[in-house]
């Protein structure tokens, strides 16, 4: 299944419905084949405009999806319309429901200490027999050593799970994942930032109003004020002269 590509501020951010993402990923597992795929908020796309390593990064992935509403403005601004912004926090609780479905295999990497291990929990408690195939926790670091590396390779290649889900933050996850796709035995492999406790119901979600309107980032932000202040009130500004940019300068 072909997947438009929608260029954003110089990525190419992928238009595509969440029943055929759903779709996409079941035909990658069953034909045994690998994906990489990035869940990518604006401050990703700023990053990106800033750090060409980070933006063919993006544009070499699988699928990029909108994960932000004025992502999906943009793209309509820009005459380029994306179908449907699909988060990390819409993803993750979809996809593991149809795992345990389809009898898939999952590995959780990532989130603080206890929040995995919160969330196997809940979906044990959801679901009859889930194939969890395992979860981890590393500790906190920029950049993981060499050693612990090697830990965490050889805790998913153990297991080869059908789906690796990793919430280290965007885009640190998107990096790591790169930087370890061809080692590692995995089909799905997804960065999925904060979902992990949001899904396991340790923080609560923007209501539905909220998040159709835009104004999900103002919830979050007011849960952890010093952690996002600077995503959301420095990085996140320089985006829209980036896509005004673009509007005139293709004009």
């Amino acid at each position: 299944m072909s997947i438009t590509q929608v260029n954003i501020a110089g990525v190419d951010v992928s238009s595509v419905f969440m029943e055929d993402l759903v779709a996409i990923f079941n035909e990658t597992i069953t034909l045994d084949k690998k994906m990489r795929v990035c869940v990518t908020p604006v401050n990703c796309i700023t990053a990106a405009a800033k750090s060409d390593e980070l933006k063919q990064l993006y544009n070499a992935a699988d699928i990029v999806l909108c994960d932000g509403i004025p992502l999906k403005w943009a793209a309509s601004f820009l005459g380029t319309p994306i179908k449907e912004r699909i988060t990390g926090l819409d993803l993750v609780p979809q996809y593991i429901a149809e795992c345990n479905r389809r009898g898939y295999s999952m590995f959780f990497l990532g989130a603080k200490e206890g929040v995995a291990a919160s969330l196997v929990q809940k979906i044990r408690s959801e679901f009859p027999n889930p194939k969890i195939a395992g979860y981890y926790s590393p500790p906190f670091a920029n950049k993981f050593s060499v050693e612990e590396n090697k830990k965490i390779l050889a805790l998913i290649n153990e297991v080869k799970p059908n789906v690796l889900f990793v919430s280290l933050t965007a885009p640190k996850q998107d990096y790591w994942i790169a930087e370890h796709f061809d080692a590692i035995e995995s089909n799905i492999l997804i960065g999925v930032g904060g979902a992990f406790e949001v899904t396991a119901g340790l923080v609560p979600r923007a209501p539905v109003w909220m998040q159709k309107n835009g104004l999900e980032w103002l919830f979050r932000f007011l849960q952890e004020p010093r952690r996002l202040f600077r995503r959301y009130f420095i990085e996140a500004p320089a985006f829209f002269p980036l896509v005004i940019k673009q509007k005139f300068t293709k004009q």
